[in-house]
């Protein structure tokens, strides 16, 4: 039956509007051969609808998930109901570089997809078409806002002067500590160190100069231990360190490198080049204490100890 001139202008319109719609359109046979390839997926893929046309979309596109895709496909046809899929589970369908200079920071296009069945006159599924949205503004506005809240949330867990755990967060890990030594019995040891005469490297030169001598007391500490290990500033010039799996003499190891490294080095400052020497104080658990800030007070006075002992050396409670 031919059509009439109405038909074959709304045909010509509907045709149009596909060829000009911001929506990648693809429609695929039940063996994945393209049928249809929209203006949206030429501009992007820079293959024509008739090149493409007929061939199997793998063999196109062989970085696409294929056993993936082939059970949305299935199951679309097998149920003839839609299926959708987010950028959020699977970034993107076609490996489109983002062409949107308000996002560039995003290497890719970022994709929402939906696959919807297309049946035949009898009613049967012959074929899918797959609608693919450019999300690409929506997907890197949400991860600099996740990236954002990542880095406010490491900011209220570290000590802004350090980079090191601050003292709530540090000793909230102690008490974990202290409940895993509870429960299972594992070898741990506490450190508390602190910053000899202190006070007159302030006098002397300045809190900034003060500044780098912390800062660099935390970063003697930092290279000195192991990934399982948690240092925090406590407070002013002391800080602590948490050594699981770790016995007495091995954080006695572990603080006397810490120790004569610091002995060793100097810290150029704006003001003058500074030396100085660290105190510290090690408590291996037991079960002695019965929580853990009297593990804490251990590892004090093992640090007390060696303030009163000259400074400058390992005390082993």
């Amino acid at each position: 039956m031919a059509m009439t001139d109405f038909e074959a202008n709304s045909f010509h319109w509907l045709v149009d509007m596909l060829e000009s719609v911001e929506v990648g359109l693809v429609v695929l046979d039940l063996d994945f051969r393209v049928q249809a390839w929209n203006g949206f997926m030429e501009n992007h893929s820079g293959i024509t609808a008739s090149k493409i046309r007929d061939q199997v979309l793998f063999d196109v596109f062989p970085d696409i998930p294929k056993a993936w895709l082939a059970r949305k496909v299935d199951a679309v046809a097998l149920l003839n109901t839609r299926a959708f899929t987010s950028w959020e589970q699977r970034p993107y369908l076609f490996r489109f570089r983002n062409t949107r200079p308000i996002t560039g920071t995003e290497e890719y296009m970022f994709q929402n997809l939906t696959i919807s069945p297309l049946s035949g006159v009898t009613g049967e599924v012959e074929k899918v078409c797959l609608m693919v949205y450019d999300v690409t503004d929506i997907a890197s506005s949400k991860r600099a806002l996740e990236r954002a809240n990542e880095q406010l949330a490491t900011l209220s867990m570290t000590d802004r002067l350090t980079g090191l755990l601050n003292r709530g967060t540090w000793e909230n890990l102690v008490d974990a500590e202290f409940e895993r030594y509870r429960r299972y019995g594992h070898t741990t040891s506490l450190v508390m160190l602190d910053i000899d005469h202190f006070k007159p490297v302030n006098d002397s030169h300045g809190h900034l100069a003060g500044d780098e001598v912390i800062k660099h007391t935390a970063s003697i500490t930092r290279n000195a231990i192991r990934q399982s290990d948690s240092a925090g500033r406590y407070g002013g010039e002391e800080f602590g360190i948490i050594l699981p799996e770790t016995d007495a003499e091995g954080a006695r190891i572990i603080c006397e490198r810490i120790r004569e490294s610091i002995e060793l080095s100097v810290v150029e400052t704006s003001v003058a080049p500074i030396r100085y020497t660290i105190s510290i104080g090690i408590a291996q658990l037991t079960d002695e204490p019965e929580n853990y800030m009297q593990w804490m007070q251990l590892a004090d006075e093992a640090l007390y100890a060696a303030k009163e002992a000259g400074r400058n050396r390992v005390v082993v409670r």
